[in-house]
């Protein structure tokens, strides 16, 4: 079986684990255009494993975004730094939601560097969350 098959079994346990969301912008599968994807944190690419520990729930965008980056560039201190890993660190630790709910705000170094490189706020995921707050729907829990 190739390194980066993913059983389905496994595929629930990471879906069921984020509750749904895309572990790094918080997008809710159940209002995605795109399916959600199962995504490895640290790549194959990098010779990591498939196993839970390295799995994330993602949407189509920020895994387009991530590919096979760790790193990422901090926009205020202008070095690189490691994205945010969810299996390793608290989405709370790093980030932020602004005042009204639809920017997602980099609270350190990785915060930054992951909102940046991922475009966590993304035109098309911003307008998807002021609709959802409209309707009590979001931020997700």
């Amino acid at each position: 079986m190739p390194k980066d098959y993913i059983p389905v079994a496994l595929k629930r346990l990471v879906f069921d684990r984020a509750k749904g969301c895309c572990e790094y912008c918080r997008s809710q599968a159940r209002f995605a255009i795109e399916s959600s994807v199962i995504e490895h944190v640290i790549p194959t690419s990098r010779n990591d494993d498939t196993i839970a520990e390295n799995l994330a729930l993602t949407c189509q965008g920020c895994n387009n975004y991530k590919y096979n980056e760790i790193e990422g560039l901090d926009p205020v201190a202008a070095q690189p730094v490691a994205l945010y890993n969810p299996r390793t660190m608290l989405w709370r630790d790093h980030f932020a939601w602004n005042e009204d709910t639809t920017l997602i705000v980099g609270l350190t170094p990785i915060g930054r560097a992951t909102v940046s490189t991922l475009r966590l706020n993304r035109e098309g995921v911003v307008n998807l969350r002021r609709v959802l707050r409209t309707t009590g729907q979001h931020p997700p829990i």
